[in-house]
């Protein structure tokens, strides 16, 4: 078992310090390191060149400390040399690395000593970003002159909030716990500082010697106020968040002028939240401070016990802030930073950006972001390859939503699950089918191919307070451990989503769903700590109108269209468009964008356009509005898509072009070695069978897209009725709309090929019986039952031949014993390879990323021929591509079904109707 993650069994468990972080602990700026180079004498002297040889390059460090002077070894590195000086410090001055791990009295007496450093004059001209705040507070005029805000020194001294954790763990989920610990450990420090009369400010008691004040004053400073764009997040929901400017007087303290636009005095009355967002950045919210601070019994504290506030909880800053904020509040990116602490390091946050961290606090919003297509990606339904996906991976999504809720980091636990020598206890009629088979060493394999085993992923997700909130433990094993982590995480990250986008999902359903991604989780710590998340995100599923307008298709078809599997290529543009005044905005476009097909990658309306077209067609379409964050957080112009979206008449418009489009891996090979492809092949083997048995009457089952039926229409056969059965209404669409243009072209026809009179497409699984099909004169199923279970492909070999009952059932499916053909000759088509993928097909893996097995031709003579034996029907085995007598067969292997004897009347009595009918067309109609 194998573990990622931080362990919530010990959260305040240190990482091991460097030789160098040790020696800056004990000596900070008074140890120096001088690197120099050394030349090292070469190795191969070639005799008699004239040409001076130099050796490689090396490094020593001089390490100056107080008392002493260290030289390192020679390394191949400066930062190798730096820490071997560094190293030969620790052990000359037997310096010992303690764990910082005080008890509750130690970490008040370095709280107290902390404080007091903090107020030194060594400390007023050091370069840390806390000392601008002091140094900021010694330009402050009148009587705040000096005053440094408590919420300042609780929030910027990471050392001060790391003490406090040992006084009181709760400190990180509340701010004010850290400033009321602050100034009770400043009460007793009276002889260094004061308290002024306003409570959030600390000041030192005796005055800073005048030539430290005057060394500070001299350093560079701001000529003239600067601007700084911001956002003013009202207490009131039903108030828009909006944009505003604030001007930073040269030499003045921004805090301040953040409390005036806050309403309040100064800046000791202003509360400020941990970063948002990236680590490196300043952007925080900043709201008003409560007008007490409790500083007694808090040894089991609260947020509202902490302090008394006036005002209403503001639900969108506290959903940023992770904890609760009261009042009206400012987003603003600003404050000095160890890349430059002794400038004020300023950056805009406009409307848009304000939207793009509403967005990213969902997991679907995440991916977006990640593919920067807020208005086209969608989180996709599956996580199939790593060459196929796109955009960030679940498992980092899933990370960055942990952060982004103040959650700790997930903790992942892999096992290798290696199944030797297996058998599988199947239901019904197909109990301990094998699946391992012997090879020509005699060696058994298991019929994966993955000679590494099989591994499975449990997933935890725990609060900050080491509160397990939820766990997804599927039972499903994968070939890769990393493919495993990537699912487990797409599982999580795909019910997190339905939590958000539905606010008015039920307890009991939310149960269901929770259970078919096999997920248990804590509804009481899910509630708290997803609280605000449906009062902020006024939204339904932002899926939830897929209806478009007319799709307008242009441009000449190249006969190239994606189909399942396929990696679509496109360039893309949304606008919002007013439909009244015929106004539109610019939103967003990518001139590159790539999605797979049928894995809901990207917005229904988007793909269903895509499939209708061609290689170089064009498309424009229409749909119905996102949310408006969405919307937001793709515009440019916030103000000008505010203005379109208050007339109530927008819809967007999308238009795209399709690219190029890259063939799934499985066509793909097939199509590097095989001419005409197997997949058209198995059609003319089809043709064949039905023009030997002049069948009139034909069901495919599993039908997909409609590619047999489809083909069948350019043959002369002595079909007359056609009929599909699949379990995807997005198949069944576009083999609807295909199969309709071309029958009615037939009618047109003065000489038609087909004769076919009626043709049907009917939803529903393969698994059950419907009595409408039953007693057709021929059925296939082309390389359908390796995307099912085995079990399950052993149920449909039962029910078709017992219940359905035709005359004759075609089966193919891919023969495994020739992967290992088609994977030497894979073309890349300038993809790069992932060398896990790489190494997967040495050990020969399955040809789809779908496929749940593959048989042996050992394994399906065997499965076919138990079939035939218990529902009286003779078989025999065939083939495309590749020959039988020929190692190693056929490359697609086919079961020829054919029924002894006529009587089904016992089955079509049987009025079992479980199939809904999509599509139908005759000719008489």
């Amino acid at each position: 078992m194998t573990e990622t993650g931080k362990s919530p069994a010990n959260p305040t468990k240190k990482t091991t310090m460097t030789p160098k972080a040790l020696i800056h602990q004990r000596f900070g700026d008074k140890a120096s390191y001088k690197v120099e180079e050394v030349q090292d004498s070469p190795q191969n002297i070639c005799l008699g060149l004239a040409i001076r040889q130099k050796g490689p390059s090396l490094y020593r460090c001089t390490l100056h400390l107080p008392d002493t002077i260290i030289v390192s070894d020679t390394c191949k590195r400066k930062k190798e040399a730096e820490q071997s000086a560094a190293e030969k410090a620790i052990e000359k001055l037997g310096i010992r690395q303690t764990e910082y791990n005080p008890t509750v009295q130690e970490a008040w007496d370095d709280l107290a000593g902390r404080i007091s450093f903090l107020f030194s004059n060594e400390f007023l001209s050091s370069v840390h970003p806390v000392g601008s705040h002091f140094r900021a507070a010694s330009r402050r005029e009148g009587h705040l002159n000096g005053c440094v805000p408590v919420s300042a020194i609780a929030v910027y001294d990471s050392k001060i909030s790391n003490i406090c954790k040992y006084i009181n763990h709760a400190v990180e989920a509340n701010s004010l716990i850290v400033m009321s610990l602050v100034l009770k450990a400043a009460a007793k420090l009276s002889d260094v500082v004061m308290i002024s009369d306003e409570q959030f400010s600390l000041k030192r008691r005796n005055p800073y010697p005048l030539e430290i004040l005057a060394s500070i004053n001299n350093e560079p400073s701001l000529s003239e106020s600067v601007p700084v764009e911001v956002i003013r997040i009202p207490d009131s929901v039903g108030k828009a968040v909006d944009s505003l400017t604030l001007d930073i007087p040269a030499n003045g303290y921004y805090i301040d002028v953040i409390a005036r636009e806050l309403g309040v005095e100064d800046a000791s009355k202003v509360l400020i939240s941990r970063v948002i967002g990236k680590a490196s950045s300043e952007m925080r919210i900043y709201s008003p401070a409560p007008k007490q601070l409790l500083f007694d019994d808090l040894s089991e504290p609260k947020v509202k016990q902490a302090g008394h506030f006036e005002g209403l909880l503001n639900d969108r800053a506290s959903y940023f802030a992770g904890q609760e904020i009261y009042g009206d509040a400012i987003l603003a990116n600003v404050g000095y930073t160890w890349r430059s602490p002794t400038d004020l390091f300023r950056e805009a946050v406009p409307l848009r950006s304000y939207y793009r961290m509403l967005v990213n606090k969902i997991p679907s919003g995440i991916y977006q972001i990640s593919r920067d297509a807020i208005l086209a990606a969608k989180l996709p339904l599956s996580y199939t390859t790593k060459s196929n996906w796109r955009g960030s991976f679940p498992r980092d999504v899933l990370c960055t939503f942990c952060r982004n809720h103040h959650l700790s980091e997930p903790v992942f636990s892999t096992q290798n699950t290696i199944l030797l020598d297996s058998s599988l206890d199947l239901p019904g009629s197909c109990k301990k089918l094998k699946v391992t088979y012997l090879s020509k060493e005699g060696k058994n394999e298991a019929s994966s191919g993955d000679s590494a085993g099989s591994f499975i992923c449990e997933v935890k997700i725990y609060s900050k307070n080491q509160e397990l909130i939820l766990q997804c433990s599927p039972h499903e094993s994968h070939r890769k451990s990393t493919d495993a982590m990537q699912i487990t995480s797409l599982k999580v990250l795909s019910w997190l989503n339905m939590f958000f986008e539905d606010p008015d999902i039920s307890s009991e359903k939310l149960k269901l769903l929770a259970d078919k991604f096999e997920i248990n989780f804590m509804p009481r710590f899910l509630a708290k700590d997803f609280s605000l998340c449906r009062s902020v995100h006024k939204f339904g599923s932002i899926m939830a109108n897929d209806e478009t307008s007319f799709i307008d298709i242009g441009g000449q078809s190249s006969g190239i269209s994606p189909s399942n599997g396929s990696l679509a290529c496109v360039s893309y543009t949304v606008s919002l468009f007013n439909e009244d005044e015929c106004v539109k905005e610019h939103l967003e476009s990518c001139e590159e964008f790539e999605f797979e097909i049928g894995n809901e990658a990207v917005l229904p309306c988007l793909e269903a356009a895509v499939v209708q077209m061609a290689v170089g067609q064009s498309a424009c379409f229409r749909a119905e509005l996102f949310p408006s964050e969405f919307i937001l957080a793709a515009a440019g112009d916030s103000a000008a898509t505010l203005l379109l979206l208050s007339s109530r008449s927008c819809k967007l418009e999308y238009s795209v072009s399709l690219l190029h489009v890259t063939e799934p891996l499985e066509d793909r090979m097939e199509q590097a070695l095989f001419s005409p492809p197997l997949s058209k092949q198995r059609v003319e083997f089809a043709v064949q069978q039905i023009k030997k048995s002049t069948a009139s009457s034909l069901v495919d089952f599993g039908c997909g897209s409609g590619s047999l039926l489809d083909s069948l229409l350019a043959y002369p056969t002595s079909l007359e009725k056609i009929v599909g059965v699949d379990i995807s209404q997005r198949a069944l669409a576009k083999a609807a709309k295909s199969l309709h243009i071309k029958l009615d072209r037939l009618l047109d026809s003065k000489e038609p090929i087909s004769k076919i009179k009626s043709a049907e497409l009917y939803d529903g699984s393969i698994l059950k019986f419907d009595s409408k099909l039953c007693g057709f004169d021929i059925a296939t199923s082309l390389e359908v039952i390796e995307h099912m279970q085995e079990e399950d492909a052993c149920l449909f070999g039962d029910i078709a031949l017992s219940l359905f009952c035709p005359k004759i059932l075609i089966v193919s499916t891919p023969n495994y014993e020739y992967n290992v053909i088609l994977q030497k000759i894979t073309p890349s088509h300038g993809q790069e390879d992932d060398p896990d993928e790489k190494n997967a097909s040495q050990s020969c893996k399955f040809r789809n990323h779908d496929h749940k097995f593959e048989w042996t031709r050992a394994q399906f003579e065997r499965w076919a021929s138990d079939l035939a034996v218990r529902n009286d029907y003779c078989v025999e085995f065939s083939g495309v591509g590749g020959a039988a007598d020929v190692e190693p067969g056929f490359a697609s292997q086919i079961a020829i079904f054919r029924r002894r004897g006529d009587n089904v009347a016992n089955v079509e009595l049987v009025n079992n109707y479980h199939y809904v009918p999509i599509w139908k067309w005759s000719r008489e109609n």
